[in-house]
């Protein structure tokens, strides 16, 4: 069979500064880095992968690491082809039949420069189409036999060779700027009120409209995980791709390819700035809604997801942009390398008819994201090398236009954004603030709106749309599991009186007696004639016996309060 392999693959990962091939599960979550890597004996054809602001340089270094796993995957290959040596069989290149070609230059071959370099893509795109529909009007009245595809072929080879031409001879790009121009770049934040946090990023032709919400950390996405890894996920990206954003009307259903890639490459190059569980204790979720599309949406997503979680005031560790770059190459007729020129920020042409979309995300202490798509056989590590250097200059430029908008995140959350609190309490109450069935725990829940949930070691994690409901169900928490403090002054209610005292409940479920000494700093005959049932009273804790018995006193507690209001001591 013709195969112009054979090739090797590896994951690599970076355990404790060591990489590691095809590392485990468990190293795996120990990794700072996650690389897939596909390569030919000398070149790289495919990377894609993940890390945790890996400095370029050891990201070089993973680079020549995969390379050699994979060489020596290729001589094990090329020692087993060896010993059963079948012949190649021969196989005849399908390319554009000469006869439609030299029809194709004659009527476009003059203008199409001109509808190449049309300002604007809905604008180019009309102008080349026009082109199109000339040369299959032309080819059909002398051969009216052709198919489409041929004529389609005839043409794209008309349009790439003028493409190739503007961009190696002549230094241009189809829409005038300079190998490492960035298009126009505008950003905003806060655009939509109502959602958690929300933002547009715009690069050219491509803006991206991102939004952020967030739930309870128990709202995160269970993974079945039959395979081993995560069972759940609290951070989630979900790209949306609709047929709007290249002017075209089409069904929206699931999520196809795009969808899925590209929301997995944005999502896997900002994890790494998302806070940890402990540090907060949210459920992410980034939605990226495409509005326009001419190249590197999932950039777009990135920086404009980035900004999102910083407007949601989610305590991000570091700010991720993304950057795709370009390549143009030429070979002789040996396939040898002759010239070659990177492209920054690439455009839906660049992307089509160029040999390379590498796509790389950071922040400005490295890498987090990345992913190479090549029409080529492959690329030398060379240019490889130079494309992360010139994808990190450009990235640098973005950095600093997203932080002209906002250049940390926001202090508070959005009023509408669900407040989280964690308070502890004994174990061993955990039990009484459930209640039987749990109807005391719903109680509480249907009283104050607010969502509870109790962890084993008495972590109970409070969830709550506005401050009222969070101090309301603080206030009933606290006091259900709290433990009266001797030396603690409490606003109580009478339950009943005694000739002896009164008793007053001081926390939900739990009094003292005040004894009939202590209700006042005179000598009082009957409790009544100073408290009766169902008052409100201050007390203090003046005492706790072997039994568990409280001991309280108004007396010095009306004291206590007398000293405070007039600042010297009785």
């Amino acid at each position: 069979m013709l195969f112009a392999g054979p090739i090797g693959a590896v994951r690599v990962g970076r355990v404790n500064g060591q990489f590691v091939a095809n590392p485990t599960h468990t190293e795996r979550q120990q990794s700072a880095l996650d690389l897939v890597y596909v390569g030919l004996e000398n070149d790289v054809i495919m990377i894609e992968g993940a890390a945790n602001e890996l400095p370029e340089a050891d990201f070089l270094k993973a680079l020549e690491f995969a390379h050699e796993q994979t060489r020596e995957m290729i001589r094990i290959q090329k020692e087993l082809a060896s010993q059963i040596a079948k012949p190649k069989r021969e196989m005849p290149l399908l390319s554009a039949k000469p006869g439609l070609l030299e029809i194709a230059y004659q009527v476009a071959g003059d203008r199409i420069e001109g509808a190449l370099y049309t300002p604007g893509k809905v604008a180019r795109a009309k102008a080349i189409e026009a082109l199109r529909e000339e040369v299959k009007k032309s080819i059909l009245e002398k051969h009216p036999e052709t198919d489409a595809f041929s004529i389609s072929q005839a043409f794209d080879h008309v349009q790439k060779k003028a493409f190739r031409i503007s961009i190696l001879d002549k230094k241009k790009r189809v829409d005038g700027r300079g190998y490492q121009d960035l298009r126009q770049i505008t950003c905003e934040v806060g655009v939509i009120p109502r959602a958690h946090g929300s933002a547009i990023f715009q690069r050219g032709e491509t803006q991206a409209l991102a939004l952020a919400t967030l739930a309870p950390i128990e709202e995160a996405q269970m993974i079945d995980a039959y395979g081993g890894g995560e069972q759940s996920k609290r951070f989630i990206l979900h790209y949306n791709f609709p047929p709007f954003s290249v002017g075209e009307t089409g069904r929206t259903g699931g999520p196809g390819r795009r969808e899925i890639g590209h929301g997995a490459l944005a999502e896997r190059s900002i994890e790494p700035v998302v806070p940890s569980e402990n540090d907060f204790r949210y459920a992410i979720r980034i939605s990226s809604e495409i509005m326009e599309s001419n190249g590197s949406t999932s950039m777009a997503s990135v920086c404009g997801g980035m900004l999102a979680l910083m407007d949601a005031g989610v305590p991000v560790k570091g700010t991720v942009a993304g950057i795709s770059v370009g390549l143009v190459t030429e070979h002789g007729e040996d396939r040898q390398l002759k010239r070659y020129e990177l492209l920054t920020d690439i455009i839906g042409s660049e992307d089509h008819f160029g040999d390379m979309d590498f796509k790389l995300c950071g922040t400005d202490n490295g890498i987090t994201g990345y992913q190479l798509d090549l029409k080529l056989p492959g690329i030398s590590h060379k240019i490889l090398a130079e494309a992360i250097q010139r994808a990190k200059e450009a990235r640098t430029k973005i950095l600093q236009i997203m932080r002209s908008v906002i250049d940390k995140p926001r202090t508070e959350l959005s009023k509408y954004a669900p407040r989280i609190e964690t308070i502890k309490i004994n174990p061993e109450k955990i039990g009484a603030l459930i209640g039987p069935g749990g109807k005391t725990i719903k109680g509480i829940v249907a009283e104050t709106g607010a969502e509870i949930n109790i962890e084993d070691d008495g972590s109970v994690h409070i969830y709550a749309t506005s401050g009222e409901s969070m101090a309301r169900a603080k206030e009933i928490i606290g006091g259900m599991t709290k433990e009266i403090e001797i030396g603690t002054t409490y606003q109580g209610r009478v339950v009943s009186t005694k000739e002896f005292g009164a008793f007053v409940e001081v926390l939900p479920g739990k009094e003292g007696l005040v004894h009939i000494s202590e209700l006042a700093d005179f000598r009082v005959k009957r409790t009544e004639d100073v408290v009766k049932a169902g008052d409100t009273i201050w007390v203090k804790c003046i005492g706790i016996d072997d039994k568990g018995r409280v001991k309280l006193s108004r007396k010095a507690a009306l004291k206590e309060r007398a000293e405070k209001e007039t600042g010297q001591a009785a």
